[in-house]
């Protein structure tokens, strides 16, 4: 297997990158570290076509004398008995605006992977690895700009310290306004005492009957829902007037009356009756 990724980051930073195994871990697109295990080892998932293989294993990154990296590597699957062995060679070449990532290695697999069509397996290990290169030089390229930015932020900041101090209100052209005049105040005008009659004093006892209503009212529909509110009845005086009642009497009262009657006329009967046998 052999592929080349351009990148527009110089090969000295890239190596900076390699050289971190926690910092080629988070390169690693769609790899889950697992707590406590070694930087480069975690759960990584390969998509290929419509399917997707889950792998566990761990990488070894070191470098080698001559400038490149070496990379080995073994995974199993997490469902399933198939195996994944990978020995890789990655060199940095210097180009011009940047530099050009080398990948050279061989693969071996069983398992799931080996009943996908290859030219599917060839195209998803292609894509990992120009991701893996994008991650690198994102990752070389975030640590430039924030050293740089930082220093630069900061001297950016105490030079327009150093001028805020020297410039005056005068020399930004900024001038103190004038007071505004002041308004005359209703409350200092002479006006005369208003007079309060009889009528007066019936209109503010109605006022402030109807502001104690309407303090009840809300009172009572805080904590209730709109449902309640909208259908509650008025209270105070736009109350409705209940409806008379008609005033039934209880059951014993209702039968006493014919009881009674019955009573008179069965000893009517009877008086009658006694003097015929008399």
């Amino acid at each position: 297997m052999e592929h080349e990724v351009f990148v527009p980051v110089p090969a000295e930073r890239l190596r900076e990158v390699l050289d971190d195994p926690a910092r080629v871990a988070r390169a690693v697109p769609g790899l889950q570290q697992d707590a406590g295990a070694e930087p480069v080892a975690g759960r990584l998932k390969i998509r290929v076509g419509s399917h997707s293989v889950t792998y566990r294993g761990a990488v070894r990154v070191s470098r080698r004398d001559d400038g490149s990296y070496a990379v080995e590597g073994e995974a199993e699957e997490s469902r399933g008995s198939g195996s994944v062995e990978l020995t890789l060679r990655i060199a940095l070449r210097d180009a011009e605006d940047g530099c050009t990532v080398t990948y050279d290695g061989t693969a071996s697999a069983d398992g799931r992977i080996t009943d996908l069509p290859t030219e599917a397996v060839e195209g998803a290990v292609t894509r990992l690895l120009n991701r893996f290169a994008e991650h690198l030089a994102t990752a070389a390229t975030q640590d430039a700009n924030g050293t740089d930015g930082t220093d630069r932020t900061h001297d950016e900041r105490a030079g327009a310290g150093a001028g805020a101090e020297e410039q005056t209100p005068a020399d930004l052209g900024l001038t103190e306004e004038p007071p505004a005049p002041e308004r005359p105040s209703a409350f200092g005008a002479d006006r005369p005492a208003p007079s309060h009659g009889p009528e007066d004093e019936e209109d503010e006892e109605e006022d402030d009957e109807d502001i104690a209503e309407a303090a009840h009212a809300r009172r009572t529909m805080i904590g209730r829902s709109a449902e309640e509110v909208d259908h509650a009845p008025p209270r105070g005086r736009y109350a409705p007037v209940p409806a008379p009642q008609t005033v039934s009497p209880p059951a014993p009262l209702r039968w006493a009356a014919p009881a009674a009657a019955l009573a008179v006329a069965s000893a009517i009967v009877a008086v009658r009756a006694l003097r015929r046998r008399r």
